[in-house]
């Protein structure tokens, strides 16, 4: 059994785990979004708002300083900060060391009456707003090309399924605006999620702003200012007004639940189109040379909508994380937040990122087959029509109860024969042949138009592309025409 790399690969990347959520799925701007670079860059941009505020109400800071702190954002050693922090086990010393070293002058002065939850829990909100700014325009193109995809199928009558039986007819189209509605959802919630994230802003170490107090030397109007400006820094509207020494891990609960939901969604959809390429109604996008199975060539397997439904599984399962974690912070806090928090709020955010990329590709080579859908219609159709025979029938002068024994008899014949014999559903050829059923003989052919078992499912579709659909994706129209560029 191997336990080490081979000779010559300890240092290697490939001799080390990586998660597929980055190495194989994410995209680059999401995967930056949770990189080391975006968030002690961000810290260092915290520390520099922090330094320019503090300098504004008095506090003696130079330009020089701050200057030099915003000309060395970027500039980060981070062999030095390792080492740092394997000496002083704590990550944002490490940091606050490392950056003074580039930025001497500044050193005295960087997380000056700030506490390690100052960088570590606004970026963690920074990082989740832009997030949302990430995953939004994502979820408004999926909305739009499975709105295109349900406007040209408006019309096409497929058959319903309740209970995963055949029930009545819908539309191909109608179908998809049941996904859509679910997606709309999703815009909504996320929407409301990141609208309501505040900023941590300035507090202290258990949130009484004592330090800062101290710093401006009992002058209240001050510390409430500072917090002001740090946070318009930010680019957010508000702040907490309340808080331990970390913003409430409740705020993770709302942002992760509302991915969660929207695996959910996804999970649906793509269940329902595996499913359909199944039966053979419909496939996603399958290209010249994709292999669809190592053993059986002539495969197709819906692979995408797979992976979709993988991942939404974990998506919607890392919710778990948040629920326990705000529920076990004793008092002002605990630290056995952090590790969890490491782990599952980028692998949430990476996991929606990469389940909505997959399904934008998806929705935008959806392929429907016609013929199949009519051939499966033929074999279910003359059994839901029976309804509309006997009312022809009866229209006619027929008995109704007389008709509907009729008719009875010939579905139970025409049952067997698809049952016991595995052939067509002949009920309409029966009938035809039928000295009873004479008087509508005519009307067969129009009785049996499947267009008339749709019923205001065409307009529903359009009524509900023009009236909801398109106000909910408005606000991205300018990022809407973006094509993902993943190799899916």
């Amino acid at each position: 059994m191997e336990l080490s790399p081979p000779d010559g690969m300890m240092q290697s990347e490939l001799a080390k785990y990586r998660t597929p959520l980055v190495s194989r799925y994410a995209s680059p701007e999401m995967a930056y979004n949770f990189s080391d670079m975006k968030k002690f860059t961000t810290w260092r941009k915290l520390w520099t708002w922090l330094a320019k505020a503090e300098k504004t109400l008095g506090l003696n800071i130079t330009d020089e300083q701050i200057n030099e702190m915003e000309k060395n954002l970027t500039n980060i050693d981070f062999e030095r900060a390792a080492i740092e922090e394997k000496r002083r086990r704590h990550d944002v010393m490490a940091h606050v060391h490392t950056f003074g070293v580039c930025c001497p002058s500044a050193a005295p002065i960087i997380h000056l009456g700030a506490t390690s939850a100052f960088v570590g829990d606004n970026t963690d909100l920074i990082v989740m707003r832009d997030a949302f700014d990430i995953i939004l325009p994502k979820l408004a193109r999926c909305v739009q090309r499975l709105s295109l995809f349900a406007e040209n199928n408006k019309a096409l009558p497929c058959l319903a399924y309740t209970h995963l039986q055949p029930a009545q007819l819908t539309t191909v189209g109608k179908r998809a605006c049941i996904w859509i509605q679910d997606l709309l959802m999703d815009i909504r919630n996320i929407e409301r999620a990141r609208d309501d994230l505040k900023f941590r802003g300035v507090k202290g170490t258990t949130g009484t702003q004592a330090s800062f107090l101290a710093l401006f030397e009992g002058e209240e109007d001050k510390v409430e200012i500072l917090d002001k400006l740090v946070t318009d820094m930010a680019g957010f509207k508000q702040h907490f007004l309340i808080c331990g020494q970390t913003y409430s891990r409740k705020v993770d609960i709302d942002c992760l639940s509302t991915l969660s939901s929207l695996g959910a969604s996804v999970h649906k959809i793509c269940t329902d189109i595996r499913l359909l390429a199944s039966f053979k109604e419909l496939e996603e996008p399958f290209e010249k040379e994709q292999i669809g199975s190592s053993a059986m060539p002539y495969k197709r397997n819906p692979m995408r909508s797979e992976r979709c439904c993988a991942l939404a599984r974990h998506l919607m399962c890392l919710i778990q994380n948040p629920l326990m974690t705000a529920s076990t912070q004793w008092m002002e806090r605990t630290l056995d937040d952090s590790a969890n928090r490491r782990i599952s709020l980028a692998e949430a955010f990476l996991t929606a990122d990469i389940i909505l990329s997959t399904l934008q590709n998806i929705s935008e080579g959806l392929v429907v087959y016609p013929k199949v859908i009519e051939r499966r219609l033929k074999l279910e159709l003359p059994f839901m029509a029976s309804e509309n025979i006997i009312m022809a029938m009866v229209k006619a002068g027929a008995d109704r109860q007389e008709c509907h024994e009729q008719i009875r008899v010939l579905s139970q014949e025409a049952g067997n024969v698809v049952k016991q014999e595995g052939g067509d559903n002949d009920l309409v050829e029966r009938i035809k042949r039928s000295s009873y059923f004479i008087p509508i003989h005519s009307q067969l052919n129009k009785i049996l138009d499947p267009s008339t078992f749709t019923g205001r499912a065409p307009d529903q579709v359009k009524r509900f592309l023009e009236v909801e659909v398109k106000p909910a994706i408005k606000p991205y129209s300018n990022k809407l025409d973006e094509i993902s560029e993943l190799n899916l």
